[in-house]
């Protein structure tokens, strides 16, 4: 059996289209381990630190985990990992707050994360003052925006946690691109540098690469690049092309070459011709102290095609009303992008086992008769 022999096919999660297998193979899980390892090693450079050697006396690493095998982070970023350094997991069937607290002073856990709102969740528990959490040296997440307090509250609470935040995706057989140490500190807002392996470019609707600070979309080339979808032809030659992968992902490249995530490209608004990137929208709710949990959708409009509408959830015992986080959204963003409505949800937001929130699903309960 060789390296570019396919081993697994793992399906995307669908959230802006049908499912489609991607067909993973040696050479890809291997890379991304390697990438994982040079990207821990790249902090410690950044700071003027060699990497420290390993310690065979060291306690040994625990990763709670509450995303499913079947998905690339649980399978690619974890599990296999974990194997290969011999490090605990520690796993949930589902996320929960109050279990996870408890299992994560049991067993020591070293390690957590998921999504933004996964932390979220643990530092704003009403009871987080009860349990040792002294063992927490990283907090990672992903696929969803994060608020540039996330990481300073994290740090705040774990001192000697190391918050990293990061963007990969099914076609790139998990992490491709990563934010960690000092860099996360100072840019919170970026999903940091490309992989040891990888490169990203930003390009136009025709195929044009765009300079630094242009937003386009991002397209994403390496080992991890699955070699295409499975029985899917017409779809393989749409989204690869010549080692690329189109990642339909919105974003930007600043000056230092790290990596803005923008919005999905199919998550985009057009009020009245005017583009309204949902994520910017997002993350300037994400500021306001109260809110745990935001999705912007379309809310459709006669003459404007669409407008934005939030749907919050807010932390425990907090409050907010809709004047107010419109207001606070307008001290950030141009007018047209203020949603024109908050509707506040009574728990968390309706995501997959990806942990990805379920936009069409939560526009079709908006949008039901009976809400």
């Amino acid at each position: 059996m060789g390296p570019d022999d396919d081993v697994a096919i793992f399906y995307t999660s669908g959230t802006t289209g049908h499912p489609k297998g991607a067909v993973i193979s040696h050479r890809n899980i291997i890379s991304n381990m390697f990438n994982s390892a040079s990207s821990q090693a790249r902090a410690f450079l950044r700071r003027g630190e060699a990497p420290p050697a390993p310690d065979p006396t060291a306690p040994q690493k625990a990763f709670l985990i509450s995303v499913p095998f079947f998905h690339a982070t649980g399978c690619f970023a974890i599990m296999i990992p974990s194997l290969m350094a011999g490090n605990k997991v520690v796993m949930q069937r589902r996320w929960d707050c109050d279990q996870a607290l408890e299992l994560m002073q049991r067993e020591r856990v070293t390690h957590f994360g998921g999504v933004p709102t996964i932390a979220w969740q643990v530092l704003e528990h009403p009871r987080i003052d009860e349990f040792d959490l002294s063992s927490i040296e990283g907090v990672a997440y992903g696929g969803a925006p994060a608020a540039p307090e996330l990481v300073k509250q994290l740090k705040a609470r774990f001192p000697k946690s190391s918050p990293s935040q990061g963007w990969g995706m099914t076609e790139t057989s998990a992490t491709a691109v990563s934010n960690t140490g000092e860099d996360y500190e100072a840019k919170p807002a970026s999903t940091g540098v490309p992989s040891a392996t990888g490169e990203v470019k930003i390009v136009d609707d025709k195929g044009n690469e765009l300079p630094r600070g242009e937003v386009g979309e991002l397209w994403y080339k390496g080992p991890i690049v699955v070699r295409g979808y499975w029985q899917n032809d017409e779809a393989t030659r749409e989204t690869f092309i010549d080692g690329w992968v189109k990642t339909g992902d919105l974003a930007k490249i600043d000056d230092e070459g790290f990596v803005y995530i923008v919005d999905r490209a199919k998550d985009m608004l057009i009020r009245g011709g005017e583009n309204i990137y949902c994520v910017e929208v997002e993350n300037a709710l994400y500021d306001h102290a109260a809110v745990m949990d935001a999705a912007v959708i379309g809310k459709p409009h006669q003459t404007l095609g669409e407008e934005p509408l939030a749907v919050v959830y807010l932390k425990p015992g907090m409050s907010a009303t809709s004047d107010e986080l419109r207001h606070f959204v307008a001290q950030k963003l141009a007018a047209f992008k203020v949603p024109v409505e908050v509707i506040f949800w009574p728990e968390t937001l309706p995501r997959n086992a990806n942990g990805k929130i379920m936009k069409k699903e939560l526009k079709k309960q908006i949008e039901a008769p009976a809400f």
